[in-house]
């Protein structure tokens, strides 16, 4: 249960940090997305990723704490949660499967890296 709790709280920061007035936005004429890059408030970046034509997330989304370390990765497919999440918190990595934007599966590996494969 207390997994779950972290889980949906690490899961609320990419639509939290979302909501910030320093972005930046442009259409992406090859991939038909607009691409948004957020910014924290020291000018470091907070999150980017891509939204469909319709405002919907679509793509890879990476999160970042105001140090500019990765805490959050994966995709979206027309605004829901697809494939391999990854969520860093100090030094553990949690994966998280998503299946019809519903959690399928956690794992928790202890790994200090903050690069992720999720193909």
């Amino acid at each position: 249960m207390k997994k779950a709790v972290i889980l949906i709280a690490l899961t609320f920061v990419t639509v939290l940090a979302y909501g910030q007035e320093n972005k930046v936005q442009k259409l992406n004429k090859e991939t038909n997305l607009i691409e948004v890059t957020d910014y924290h408030d020291n000018g470091m970046i907070s999150q980017e990723g891509t939204f469909n034509l319709k405002g919907q997330l679509h793509g890879e989304w990476i999160s970042y704490d105001a140090l500019g370390n990765k805490i959050s990765q994966g995709s979206y497919e027309n605004g829901y949660k697809s494939g391999k999440w990854f969520f860093w918190s100090n030094n553990t990595l949690k994966e998280v499967e998503y299946s019809k934007n519903e959690i399928a599966s956690i794992n928790g590996v202890k790994n200090s890296s903050r690069v992720a494969d999720n193909h």
